[in-house]
């Protein structure tokens, strides 16, 4: 924390992040509702350096830099999941605003649709990335075929797959008639085409999947090519999620297993 005659004060540093007013920043902080690098901060002549600083309010991380940019984006099938592409397949950098070189956090494959975040911090993009955090994904996923409860029981406990086995921590089945089911499903795990691999090893191939939340963030309505900046809320739950899940890794939903006799690689 800077010292009483360096750095900004710090209702004036919540109100230029978009907190709150100055009058209602210091409402925060003598409530004791503002922590500085883990501190409980009430006097509302402390100065801090906004840019290194930790600052949360109500246990939620406030993103003080102003150059950070965080999007939403619905990606349309058929756009990889890559800021550049050697073979010249459409891929994400024509969603980037202006200049800023924003990474997407994590992936989808290009025959996949829906919920991709890109942002400039890189940080970030990383720890949410990473296998080890486990963040959770919710599909939806249009399937071949009249999905049962007893199936939709089978993705909670767990199927077996070429690379181990794999459960969903939560499925529902939304729709269905003879030819086709609809099923929300969420996951944690960041294998390849898992959630495809999943419903192929129940027998019901899947016809369209859209993925329609990441973490805290959630689709909306956003149209297929169609981005939109994240509000201060949603950024402040993102980096709250990238801040639990650094501390408690999840496990992996993947046993290993036997490998399937006879199975067809996918």
């Amino acid at each position: 924390m800077a010292t009483e005659i360096e750095g900004v004060r710090l209702q004036k540093v919540l109100a230029n992040a978009g907190v709150a007013s100055r009058r209602a920043s210091e409402e925060l902080i003598l409530a004791g509702a503002v922590k500085v690098n883990g501190k409980v901060v009430k006097e509302l002549g402390t100065r801090i350096n906004p840019e290194t600083d930790k600052v949360s309010v109500k246990g939620t991380p406030i993103q003080l830099d102003a150059s950070r940019v965080y999007l939403a984006l619905n990606k349309p099938v058929g756009v990889i999941s890559s800021m550049s592409d050697e073979y010249g397949r459409p891929d994400l950098s024509q969603y980037a605003l202006r200049d800023d070189r924003v990474y997407n956090v994590g992936r989808l494959d290009a025959d996949t649709s829906g919920l991709l975040i890109l942002t400039n911090d890189g940080e970030l993009a990383n720890m949410l990335a990473h296998p080890k955090f486990g963040v959770s994904k919710t599909y939806v996923a249009k399937v071949e075929g009249l999905v049962t409860s007893q199936e939709i029981n089978q993705l909670l406990k767990g199927v077996q797959l070429e690379d181990g086995q794999m459960s969903a921590d939560k499925a529902n089945l939304v729709d269905s008639n003879p030819y086709e089911s609809l099923v929300e499903i969420t996951i944690h795990s960041g294998k390849n085409r898992v959630v495809r691999r999943m419903f192929d090893s129940i027998g019901h191939p899947v016809k369209d999947l859209v993925r329609r939340q990441f973490g805290p963030i959630q689709l909306g309505p956003l149209k297929p090519g169609q981005t939109r900046l994240l509000s201060k809320v949603e950024i402040g739950a993102l980096l709250k999620a990238a801040q639990n899940s650094s501390k408690e890794p999840k496990a992996s939903a993947t046993k290993p297993g036997p490998k399937p006799r006879g199975r067809k690689r996918w």
